[in-house]
């Protein structure tokens, strides 16, 4: 079997290993062929490849981002997108593709799968917001990047007797923001899921002043205030319809500064968070997808998706996946809530 291995969306730690373990097995188990499509669906709409055999994966586990390159290309906004995709793939005699990717990516998948391409998904996002899956690889690394951040950034605002505003990835999803925050000691966690009184934060933050202690916020990019909307840095979407998000730390360190008198600086993560080498658990769990990913493609397993479910490998439908984002319930932000101080 000829398969082709494609990364789409933003990078992350992990890709690299599952693209490893995808074709390590499917070579040395299987004696599958393998193609790596360049730079997510533009590859196969394209035609882009690169080789990608077990001297192309060797050395690539700790390594960040994708070999393969990634990109926002979306098929179905181009003319004659999924039928170039389909000739391209007949023409290079590809069987099947494994799509690694997060909602956008996996939603090209499920809309391929239906229109007769064979695909397999791997579940990929640093935000952990796909469903039918409990975690996604690369979600752990960012969290502990993001923790190591508020931990640095403790000692510099004691210092300076100033508050210091966090901003994190997550644009719909606050699960990044929720465990790096509880991890790190926040005092105030600001989530996409519940719009924030700024009245109630400014509170939060003289409370704090009052024992000597200065006060650290971690807020997603996606979170907005009860009276106002998600703040962009433009107002174009990309392929996929989606706005770039960014400048919420600082509209909220310079509300804050101007409410309490106190200095207020804002940090924004940003692109930080995706970088650099993986943990081990993501390293663990991005072989384990790759594993089963390849197994599912051996036995035709179409449509599918691997997931974590408990500590479990298990398939499910590429559509449950994508059907509806896996966003912080209330209980979860009710439980941090114990935390605040």
């Amino acid at each position: 079997m000829r398969i082709g291995v494609l990364t789409g969306g933003g990078d992350c730690p992990g890709l690299n290993a599952v693209i490893r373990a995808v074709v390590r097995k499917g070579v040395g188990t299987y004696g599958h062929e393998f193609v790596g499509f360049r730079d997510g669906w533009k590859g196969p709409l394209e035609g882009i490849t690169r080789p990608l055999g077990i001297p192309e994966v060797r050395g690539i586990l700790p390594r960040g981002g994708t070999i393969l390159g990634s990109s926002r290309t979306n098929p179905f906004k181009i003319e004659n997108g999924v039928e170039r995709i389909k000739q391209n793939l007949a023409d290079m005699g590809i069987d099947a593709l494994v799509a690694i990717g997060g909602e956008d990516t996996l939603g090209v998948a499920t809309k391929l799968t239906d229109l007769g391409v064979h695909v397999v998904g791997v579940p990929k996002t640093i935000d952990n917001d796909l469903g039918a899956t409990d975690f996604t690889f690369g979600f752990d690394t960012a969290v502990n990047i993001a923790m190591e951040a508020i931990d640095r950034l403790h000692t510099t605002a004691e210092s300076h007797h100033r508050t210091v505003v966090v901003e994190v990835m997550g644009r719909h999803a606050g699960w990044i923001a929720l465990h790096a925050g509880l991890a790190g000691g926040a005092n105030v966690i600001l989530l996409p899921e519940q719009k924030f009184d700024l009245d109630k934060v400014v509170e939060h933050v003289e409370t704090r002043f009052k024992t000597n202690y200065s006060p650290i916020i971690v807020i997603s990019e996606g979170a907005m205030p009860t009276d106002g909307d998600m703040v962009t840095l433009n107002g174009e979407l990309d392929a996929f319809g989606h706005v770039r998000l960014g400048g919420i730390g600082n509209w909220l360190a310079d509300q804050l500064e101007k409410r309490t008198g106190k200095e207020a600086r804002a940090v924004v993560l940003g692109h930080t968070q995706r970088g650099g080498t993986p943990t081990a658990f993501d390293r663990v769990l991005a072989t384990r997808f790759g594993l089963h990913a390849i197994d599912a493609v051996h036995e035709g397993d179409w449509g599918k998706m691997v997931a974590l479910r408990g500590t479990e490998i298990v398939r499910v439908p590429l559509i449950e996946a994508t059907r509806e984002l896996k966003t912080v319930p209330a209980h979860r932000y009710t439980e941090a809530e114990a935390f605040f101080g």
